[in-house]
């Protein structure tokens, strides 16, 4: 039967992004989970428990869940309602098709103040005669029981009348008692005996005894038969995972030189720093990443960077000093700098690619700036097209002293 692991809880909290401390709604139904436990340590914050259709034959863990509000327990192996009292603001439970027969464990819910809703369908114990009358006087707070609203009248009734009804409940949970102990020493699990005695040979079994052809009592054995039946046919029809094996990482030649390797596929920039004599390597890592995760090995004739175990390792043309070598993180950007200082001096002239650059811009600078011959433009003179004449005066005018000249 399935364990409820962490890997398992995770799996099904993938709408809260895997996070298990904060979880608020847990589905586990389907799991064929045998027994409670690690829920009240994980996922304290829970308020919807779903459990339906699993193999839990006892209700067990999970008193510390204060927060929670619903469980679903339909269609597991439980026999006894218990351990319940810690979870404080539980408002509905579901124990649809259980095997509960003692009924007088219903009174372990009157320390849940919130309860309004309780399903206890297609139990034993509904087959009692005055079952319904009992759990309602046992319980006051409760609202609604199997889908169906309690009358005040109906209560009133109920609570008259609690002491002859539970006289008859204790004899019928008795009788059912006997019963299912009968009942479990006929219903031994048949599959589980045939796998002991003749390995897991599920097909001999299936041919020989026809096990979904022949009848079966409603019993938890039975359920937990079919469980397991019906699992190994899952696992039969699934294909075999092949594990593939990891790939062995060689680092260097058969003659020693080391490889060219980026099995992190990490954006990196190696740049010969001829001026300061070494070599300065740039990767670019994530900003927030624990810098406990990076490993930096720098050796004579190649540099290795570990990055949550995976590699970037690039060989050197020249030598370098591993004991006068540093490595940096920015803050700012969160990018690795290794610095190398070489073991040689750099000696002879500068790259020519500088030498061709400085004649380049030493020869535009020398070069002046040439313009076409243009004539000069002659100034505008407005006299040269207007001719002047003398102004002839008339005979008959007088020059009034008054009027001054015009200018």
């Amino acid at each position: 039967m399935q364990r409820i692991t962490e890997d398992l809880v995770r799996k099904k909290s993938e709408h809260n992004e895997k996070d298990i401390l904060s979880l608020e709604e847990l589905s586990l139904h389907q799991e064929d989970i045998g027994k409670l436990e690690n829920l009240q340590k994980w996922c304290k914050d829970l308020k919807i428990l779903l459990l339906h259709n699993n193999l839990i034959s006892k209700i067990e863990n999970i008193g510390r869940l204060k927060s929670l509000e619903y469980i679903n327990f339909s269609l597991n192996n439980i026999e006894k309602i218990e351990n319940l009292e810690g979870c404080e603001s539980l408002t509905k439970l579901d124990f649809t098709l259980n095997f509960i027969g003692e009924l007088t464990s219903v009174e372990s819910l009157r320390k849940n103040e919130f309860l309004e809703i309780l399903y206890l369908t297609g139990n034993p114990c509904t087959d009692y005669d005055g079952y319904r009358e009992y759990v309602i006087a046992t319980l006051p707070q409760l609202k609604t029981l199997d889908g169906t609203d309690i009358l005040i009248s109906e209560r009133i009734e109920a609570v008259q009348n609690y002491n002859e009804i539970k006289e008859s409940i204790i004899q019928q949970q008795s009788h059912c008692k006997l019963q299912r102990e009968k009942q479990k020493n006929k219903n031994q699990p048949k599959l589980q005996q045939y796998i002991d005695e003749n390995g897991e040979l599920i097909e001999n079994y299936e041919v020989e005894n026809g096990f979904w052809q022949q009848t079966s009592d409603n019993s938890p054995e039975t359920r937990i038969d079919i469980a397991l039946k019906s699992r190994k046919c899952r696992e039969k029809g699934k294909p075999k995972e092949v594990k593939r094996q990891k790939r062995d990482v060689i680092y260097f030649k058969s003659d020693g030189t080391p490889y060219n390797m980026n099995l992190g596929k990490f954006p990196f920039l190696l740049d010969d720093d001829w001026r300061n004599n070494r070599y300065v390597l740039d990767v670019t890592v994530q900003k927030y990443l624990d810098t406990n995760f990076i490993e930096v090995d720098v050796q004579p004739n190649y540099v290795r960077v570990t990055i949550k175990k995976k590699i970037l390792q690039l060989r050197l043309d020249q030598e370098v000093c591993p004991s006068e070598s540093k490595s940096t993180r920015s803050i700012s950007t969160g990018h690795l700098i290794v610095e190398m200082p070489k073991l040689k001096p750099y000696i002879g002239p500068s790259p020519a690619v500088d030498t061709v650059k400085t004649f380049a811009i030493n020869k535009r600078q020398e070069k002046k700036r040439e313009f076409l011959d243009v004539h000069e433009k002659e100034e505008f003179n407005l006299q040269n097209f207007l001719t002047i004449r003398p102004n002839d005066k008339n005979d008959s005018f007088v020059d009034d002293p008054d009027v001054p000249p015009l200018e």
